[in-house]
This record gives structure tokens, sequence and C-alpha cells, in this order.
């Protein structure tokens, strides 16, 4: 029997029930509550009964909200593969300014095709030092004037394929906001938290953390801990899921519950604010006369998320041998190949290495698919070249690596 008793002898058998649905607490390094469960549906709501029972869209909102339905899969999806949102916002989204383009940034880029001039195929490996990070007294750069595309493939009007970007940054983006209409944005800061306002509520990212914004959704990165650096994978016409577990069987790698969520935060601003957009690559912007982020409450299951990477639940090998490296899968989008992702994000974190009669150091090999890897904290030695944290490696298809050193 547990350690609960009862408080009296006089009533030996009692019970208790939740008050509230779980949310996580509150910490140091961030103030913010989360719903948890990856693939849920959830509801949110910043004013108690303001969302609308039985229906979506009453004839009036409560507070004379507007309804906005928000969709991430196409109308007749599966059931089981539709993501959207509705949320019930003091102002739509559709109060806008014209769309105006702006300055080309010669930076970024999203269509990587054999047409393109600006785009390399490199048939050998790459490695980038760590990217420098402008200092506080340097001219400011917020997080859109600070990304900056290394790597990808595909093409983002054909809905296929993804671009690697780096950001480095010294501003917060203040009365500024920005949407990718190209893909699902995963940011993995290296240095320096990212306070990320969405129309969801808001996130705070550590070092060690991913988060993922969809498409569509707008946000802003506030960089409370002052210049940041980290690494971006931008998805084009999938969506992040879970891996399968296999032989695992029904726990192991990332556990849904260690997957955090926002809850509804709104604000009231009738101030000047610009939303920035990216379509193919380009940057558009528009000006409106209050902020976008005035959802009141919201439901759905295409919400921005989070996890830490110390939360990931590592399988080992305590007999002999190596694992692929598909066992650190934490997050993985399909192709439209069946049987074939379009990425796999790994974690590689510290874990016990117990083989016996077995090469330590990961083996010589060469992989049908590209490897791009980065390093947030510690060593890793995977890599064919001298990694360091904030930095990049790059392995082409099945170009040869491991071991490097003795070879050079």
């Amino acid at each position: 029997m547990g350690s609960i008793t009862p408080s009296s002898k006089r009533l030996p058998t009692f019970g208790a029930s939740a008050q509230y649905a779980f949310t996580t607490e509150p910490t140091p390094t961030d103030p913010y509550i989360y719903q948890v469960g990856f693939g849920n549906r959830f509801s949110s709501e910043a004013i108690p009964g303001t969302l609308p029972q039985s229906c979506n869209v009453p004839q009036r909102v409560k507070y004379d909200l507007y309804s906005e339905q928000l969709n991430g899969t196409t109308f007749v999806s599966s059931r089981a593969g539709i993501q959207h949102a509705w949320f019930y916002r003091i102002f739509p989204s559709v109060a806008h300014g014209h769309l105006k383009k702006m300055p080309r940034n010669a930076d970024l880029e999203s269509r990587f095709s054999s047409g393109n001039e600006n785009v390399d195929f490199v048939p050998g490996g790459l490695c980038w030092t760590a990217f420098p990070v402008p200092k506080a007294a340097d001219p400011t750069v917020d997080f859109v004037q600070g990304l900056k595309t290394i790597v990808g493939y595909g093409d983002p009007t054909i809905k296929e394929g993804l671009a690697v970007h780096v950001y480095a940054a010294n501003a917060s983006m203040k009365n500024r906001a920005f949407c990718s209409n190209d893909g699902d944005m995963l940011l993995i800061p290296q240095t320096g938290r990212l306070d990320i306002q969405t129309e969801f509520g808001r996130m705070m990212v550590r070092p060690g953390e991913l988060v993922v914004v969809q498409a569509g959704i707008r946000f802003k990165v506030n960089l409370p801990d002052g210049p940041s650096r980290g690494y971006a994978q931008e998805i084009f016409g999938s969506r992040y899921e879970l891996p399968e577990l296999g032989p695992l069987g029904s726990n192991g790698m990332a556990l849904p519950r260690n997957f955090e969520f926002p809850i509804a935060s709104f604000n009231m601003d009738k101030s000047e604010w610009e939303i920035v957009y990216k379509l193919a690559g380009k940057l558009w912007s528009c000006k409106q006369n209050h902020t976008p982020f005035d959802v009141v409450a919201w439901d759905g299951n295409y919400v921005p998320f989070k996890y830490a990477a110390e939360k990931f639940v590592n399988a080992a090998f305590v007999d002999k041998d190596q694992a692929d490296p598909s066992l650190y899968t934490v997050l993985t989008a399909k192709s439209k190949t069946p049987g074939v992702p379009a990425t796999d994000v790994m974690f590689f974190t510290p874990k016990w290495s117990s083989a016996t009669n077995t090469f330590r150091p990961p083996y010589y090999h060469r992989n049908m698919a590209t490897e791009v890897v980065g390093i947030v904290y510690g060593d890793y030695k995977g890599t064919s070249r001298n990694l360091q944290a904030g930095g990049l490696s790059f392995q082409s298809s099945y170009t040869p690596h491991g071991g490097n050193a003795l070879w050079a």
C-alpha cells in the first residue's frame, strides 16, 4: 500500500478527485504554464466561459469576439489526419493593410532545384564552425533578420522537402510578428532562451529544448537573455509526428506526455504592428493597427509545442554491437514516397554505453540519407569534422564518413 493515509481514524475510507485538467507548473527559468500530450486536442480560455458550446460559429460570440478557423490540412483529410484550430479573437486576421514585397534577403532560400543558380549540390562533407552572434552593442538584428539558410532540398511550392537554417539575433521583435507560409518551423536554441509569443499563447524555449511552430501561425521571438543563436528546420508539405515504436512496445524514446503546448494568452494593443510573411523563400509584409496576439480562447489540435531533450528515453544495447541512429528519433515527417521519411529529427543525449566486444566510436558508414548535425552542448565525435557547439556538419547522400581524422 502507498504512503497516502486517511487524515482521521474515524474516517478510514476516503478518496479524492482532480479539480482541474493537468498542466505544468512555472519554474524560475520558464514562467509559463503548459498543457501536455502529443496528438491531443486541446481547449484553452484566457477568460473562462469564452468558448462557444455545441458549435464553432455561433451567431454572436461572447464578448463580441470573432470566430476564425485555421486549417493545417485539407477539409477532406481523414478524420485521424485532420489538424485545425478555432480562434475566438478581438480582431479577425483579415484586418490588415496591403501586402508589400520586402527587399530580397540573399541569405534565405527555399527552392532547391538544380535550376536554381543560388544552390550547389555537393557530393562530399562540409562543416561550419560556430556561426557568429551579433553583440548587444552591434546594430540590431531580430530573429527574422538573423535567419540564414544553410542546406535543403525540394520546394515549398510543390509541398515537398525542407530547409535547414541557422539564426543569430541580438534584438527582440517588438511590434513585429513572423509567419512562414512555406512550412512548419522547428527551432533549437543553442545560446540564449527564446521567449516565443504565438496566437495560441506563450512558450519559453531554452537551449536543450526544441519548439515547433506550424505553417500559417504568427509568432514573435523575444530574447530574455540577450543575443541568441540556434538552429531551425522547416518542412514543406508534411507534419512532424512521433516515430513508430515497433518492437520497443508501448513506451520509450519521446513520450507523448512530455510534449508541452501553450495555454491561451492575449494582449489588448492598438498600436501599429508589422506582420512578415515568408512565401517561396521571399518575404512580404503588411501593417495593422492592433496586435495579432489577441486570441482570447481557442480549441484544436493544430497547436505549437515544445520538448526538452533530457526527457528522451534512450534505448541501449546492453550486450553487443551498435544501434542504428534511428533509435534516437524524437520527431519524424513523412515524404511523398511511402516508407521514406522527409526528415528524422534526433537527439543524441547522455547515456550509458555498456556493450562488450564492440567498437565504441561511430563506425564508418555511407547512408542514403543526408546527415545534418548541430551541437547544442557537449562534444560529438560522430562526424568526419571537428564540429563545435553552434556550428553545423553536413554529409551528403552516400558520402563516406566517420573517424576522418585518421585519413585526412
